[in-house]
Parts: structure tokens; C-alpha cells; sequence
């Protein structure tokens, strides 16, 4: 089947991860990959469930792919987490899919495709052998990400990823080192999961630390970036690795939720505020100059005003390098959808602009402290819009956090500059190499 492939993949970068073994799958059947997707014969649209929103998202992904046909478009394959768990009301109703494959059916793609052009619709869910299928990486050459573990056993209350993806699985560390090796040369390597400190719990100990480690001795990978590290797991053995260990970058993504001690109960979350407080002092004490981001979520079932302004105040006194604020959504088949005290759209966005502009003051502070210094800066690439190389310090993750934009004579993407950082806004900076005379100005 020497066809041409084209991919749109949504939702996080686990699911990214999911969509790159969808493509090593492709390159190993000796078929073409394009991004220009009106030349594509197959069209994969990797999907995204974790919330209505998302799931909207990819139903008008799909109609709008199949705008295609009568062109180049032959076949439309629908992946990832929306079939994974909603096969039986997706399959008769988006005609437009014509093969379905869950998030461990990559084995299926071809088999699948192949009973399509034969004239079936085809469902593949669950029908994959599971295995770990070598990667096509999508981003660009100098950081990737390694996903560490499937699927999540915490159950928070209002979140739908252990109906999706089931429970927590870790893959065997001799895997993943190997991923990693086979990786290339990487400056920033990303570790990711639903919950990556929970990694090897499953198996009966944890081993999150003695994975970086073994990655950490992997002369191809340069630096470590530790996402989704739930603060209940965030221990002693944890905190002393990120402080001695030059290879992980000293950035630490802790998920809270919310600071509001019966929020967090009825969430399903563990810690209060007292405690996630002491462990944010404990971070900056034994780390100096870390970098910490977490996500908050607002309009909870029954969440007081009170509770809310808390939560503000909270943001204020932990004073954290980035924050990302989500309105609370509603989604049935979890426990919250069920919580009496839904709280209006309009209420839930005005307490997320009033978050939003509490980490504004936060952000703006921190990130003026470097105006007038010298920094590294790892090289993205070229902004053709502001006409000037983009990139990124250790406290910006790629995709969630800001970037750093500067003027230089030359830069080479994946390689380190120092920058001077001529001035700084909410959530981005703004300098220039000391060989350029140009500098950003208001």
C-alpha cells in the first residue's frame, strides 16, 4: 500500500507521542508523509477526548478533513482517545471515518486500511497487539519528548483519562532507556505520563528516580525536563536528584488543581493548602533559582466565592514560575458531573481572568528580574513574523510556557546562546546576543 499519509494530531503531548508511533509505522511501510494535507490519500486525525471541548474539537477536525475527498483524500482514520472510549456512539454516527483505532491499536493501521479499500468501515479498537511501535519524531530534532507510562490510577473526580486510557501502567525502564538511545542526539529530552512520579508504583516500587538516572548516563541526551509530577509524590529522593543531577533542568511541573482544602477532598486530590505551601518552600530552599509550574482548575462544583479569592491569594503568596487556569468542565460518566453546585460558564470565566491576572503580577515580577542579565537560551528557530530567532531558558517549557525572542547575527536552532535580555512582559523576553547592536525596544 504505497500511499501518501497525512496527520493533524490533537489534544497533549502524550497523545503526541501516540501520533509519532502512528507515523514510524507509516515510514516503516516505505510510505510517504506530507504535511501539505490536500496531497494526502489517507488522512489520520489523532484524537483528543479528555474534555468536551476536546471532543468537539476533533469531530470538526474529522468533517473538516473530509472536505478533501474528490481530491487527493481517499480514507479518513480516526485515533486516539475519542474512539478508544466512545466507539459505540462514534462508529455509526461519523460516517465520515472510515477506519477506527484506539490508543494501542497502531499494529491495526495497515490490516485496517487494507480491509477499508476492500469496502469496509472498519472498527479496530482494542483489536492491537499493544506493543511499543519505534517513533517518527514531529518536533523539532533538539527536544522530545519520552512518554514513561500509560493511562492513570488517581481518579480524580472530574477527569475522564482512567476510563480512556485504564489504569496506570509503567513500560519496563530497560524499554525507555533504549527509546531514548534510539532518540539521536537530544539537548532536552521531556519526560511525560499522566502522573511520571507515580512511575514503577505499579510494579511495586517506584522508580522514577532511578529511571532519570539510567537516562541521565545516555551520552545522546543532554538535558532531562520533568513534567506532571503530582506534589504528594514529590519526595526527598526526588528533590535531591533535581538538585545534583546536572543533566535535569531545574524546572518542576507539580500539578495542584486548587490550594482550598475541601475543593482538593472533593476533587479526589491529596495534600492541602498548608502542605503544598511547605512543599513550594521546600522546592526553593533546596533548589535555588528553580523554576515551578503547575495548573489550577476553577468553578468546581460548589466552589465558594470565598474559596475562589483563596485560591487567588494562594497564587500570590506561592508565587510560581508559570500557571495554567482551566475552567472546570462538566463531563458525564465522573463523579463530579453528578455534584450538586454546577457553577455558571459566566462565573467560571470571570474567576479564571481573575487567576489569570494574579500569575500576570507574578510572572511580570519574576520575568523583569532578568532584564539587564545574560542567559541561556536554547534556539527554537526563526520568527519570520517579528524577524528575529526564538527560543527558550530553562524555565519555558516548549508549548506551555513563554519564549524568549532575540536579534543575533547567526543562531543555529538546537544550539545554546547567550542572550541579553534587553526587557520583558507578561510572559515572554526579549534581548539579543552581545555580537548584534540591535536590541528589542517598547
Amino acid at each position: 500500500m504505497q500511499k501518501i499519509f497525512g496527520m493533524i494530531s490533537l489534544g497533549c503531548d502524550k497523545n503526541r507521542v501516540d501520533g509519532e508511533r502512528l507515523l514510524g509505522e507509516i515510514a516503516s511501510h516505505g510510505c510517504t508523509i506530507t504535511n501539505d494535507l490536500s496531497q494526502a490519500q489517507i488522512l489520520i486525525v489523532n484524537t483528543c477526548a479528555f474534555l468536551n471541548a476536546a471532543r468537539k474539537e476533533a469531530i470538526e477536525t474529522v468533517l473538516e478533513g473530509n472536505r478533501y475527498r474528490g481530491g487527493a483524500l481517499e480514507k479518513i482514520v480516526v485515533a486516539g482517545c475519542l474512539p478508544q472510549h466512545f466507539i459505540s456512539e462514534l462508529f455509526p454516527a461519523l460516517t465520515e471515518g472510515d477506519v477506527f483505532l484506539g490508543i494501542n491499536d497502531v499494529s491495526e493501521l495497515f490490516p485496517a486500511l487494507e480491509r477499508a479499500y476492500a469496502g469496509e468501515r472498519v472498527d479496530a479498537v482494542g483489536k492491537g497487539d499493544g506493543t511499543l511501535r519505534s517513533r517518527l519524531v514531529s518536533t523539532a530534532p533538539h527536544y522530545k519528548y519520552l512518554k514513561i507510562a500509560e493511562g492513570c490510577s488517581n481518579h480524580c473526580t472530574y477527569c475522564l483519562i482512567p476510563k480512556i486510557r485504564g489504569k496506570y501502567t509503567s513500560y519496563p525502564i530497560e524499554t525507555l532507556v533504549e527509546e531514548a538511545r534510539s532518540l539521536g542526539r537530544t539537548e532536552e529530552l521531556i519526560l511525560v505520563a499522566q502522573d511520571t512520579s507515580r512511575y514503577g508504583e505499579d510494579k511495586g516500587e517506584n522508580n522514577f528516580v532511578k529511571l532519570i538516572k539510567k537516562i541521565s548516563e545516555l551520552d545522546n541526551i543532554c538535558h532531562i525536563r520533568l513534567l506532571y509530577c503530582y506534589p504528594e509524590r514529590v519526595t526527598e529522593e526526588l528533590i535531591r536528584e533535581i538538585a545534583d543531577n546536572p543533566k535535569v533542568l531545574k524546572y518542576l511541573d507539580i500539578p495542584l488543581q486548587h490550594s482550598e482544602d475541601r475543593i482538593l477532598k472533593l476533587m479526589g486530590r491529596q495534600g492541602s493548602r498548608a502542605e503544598y505551601l511547605a512543599l513550594v518552600r521546600r522546592l526553593k530552599e533546596r533548589i535555588p533559582g528553580i523554576a515551578l509550574r503547575t495548573t489550577f482548575m476553577t468553578g468546581f462544583p460548589s466552589e465558594t466565592e470565598e474559596e475562589h479569592a483563596a485560591l487567588v491569594s494562594f497564587v500570590r503568596e506561592a508565587n510560581l514560575t508559570n500557571a495554567g487556569f482551566f475552567a472546570y468542565s462538566r463531563e458525564e460518566d465522573t463523579p463530579a458531573y453528578r455534584m450538586a453546585g454546577q457553577i455558571p460558564a459566566r462565573v467560571k470565566n470571570r474567576r479564571r481572568r481573575e487567576l489569570y491576572a494574579a500569575q500576570e503580577g507574578v510572572s511580570r515580577e519574576f520575568l523583569g528580574g532578568f532584564v539587564g542579565t545574560r542567559i541561556p537560551v536554547l534556539c527554537d528557530g526563526i520568527d519570520f513574523k517579528r524577524n528575529c530567532f526564538v527560543g527558550r531558558t530553562y524555565f519555558q517549557a516548549p508549548e506551555i510556557d513563554g519564549v524568549t525572542y532575540f536579534h543575533a547575527p547567526q543562531a543555529e536552532e538546537g544550539k545554546i546562546c547567550t542572550v541579553l535580555i534587553d526587557r520583558a512582559d507578561t510572559y515572554d523576553l526579549y534581548g539579543h546576543t552581545e555580537e548584534n547592536i540591535h536590541e528589542f525596544t517598547e
